[in-house]
């Protein structure tokens, strides 16, 4: 591991956060830097989805991706416990007792692994997943190449979690502008209304909120059909002489 090769590493990665964040492509580019930077032999990636379940996302190679899902569907490993306990777990060797995990010990080995670090991918006190780095050579990692590890998966962490903030706000500022938008086009239905009905603007929308009920439709699609003229006005005024006012919540 050299510093020109770990620099361009991070600045990679960091380009990846700025551009068209594609998370599954991240992901696989995170693991593909692990094996190049960190001289591994393989690495993936565990996730937890919304419904708080761990999901493979990112691996090098199939032997990783098949030995992460054998620990997901057993439930155990030292994988899962790295994202349980939010703490790095370190299996020097898969052969050497006392093996805690036998059966993905077993697995492991005969994938042609001899050790495993998993490293939490944690920002403060939230945990989201965990970057496990198989080596076929038994024999831990250096602290120096461990601690450059999980600098790789903090980056990752904050690009995914900083991902999903924009997101929310980009969704929100969608939702808000909807509603806005909306909002100017019911009132301008409103005013149509009042117009062509001789209503008030309360008796308007209360027409409206009827209409759109009644025909199962938002009522902005409502508004919008007044407007456009595809609503019978005519309908609408028959029904308005025929419906008194009465106490009703203002628009």
């Amino acid at each position: 591991m050299t510093m020109e090769n770990l620099a361009e590493t991070f600045v990679e990665l960091a380009d990846t956060l700025v551009a068209d964040f594609d998370p599954v492509e991240f992901m696989h580019l995170l693991t593909d830097r692990c094996v190049t930077t960190l001289e591994v032999d393989a690495a993936g990636i565990l996730l937890v989805d919304h419904h708080g379940e761990l999901q493979v996302v990112g691996a090098s190679t199939d032997r990783a991706r098949l030995l992460e899902l054998f620990e997901l569907q057993h439930h155990q490993g030292p994988c899962m416990e790295c994202y349980l306990t939010s703490a790095p777990v370190t299996v020097a060797s898969f052969t050497e007792p006392p093996q805690r995990w036998p059966q993905f010990s077993s697995v492991a080995r005969d994938a042609g692994f001899g050790a495993l670090h998993a490293l939490p991918m944690r920002l403060r006190e939230q945990t989201i997943g965990a970057l496990n780095l198989f080596s076929i050579a038994e024999g831990a990692l250096s602290e120096r190449t461990l601690r450059v590890a999980q600098a790789m998966a903090d980056v990752a962490t904050i690009g995914l979690l900083q991902a999903q903030v924009i997101s929310r706000r980009e969704l929100l500022a969608v939702q808000l502008q909807n509603a806005l938008q909306s909002r100017v086009l019911i009132e301008q239905a409103k005013g149509v209304l009042a117009e062509r009905l001789q209503l008030d603007m309360s008796r308007a929308f209360e027409t409206m909120r009827r209409y759109s009920r009644s025909h199962n439709l938002y009522l902005s699609k409502v508004a919008e059909g007044v407007i456009a003229g595809e609503v019978d006005l005519t309908a609408l005024a028959a029904r308005e002489a025929a419906d008194p006012p009465a106490r009703r919540s203002p628009s």
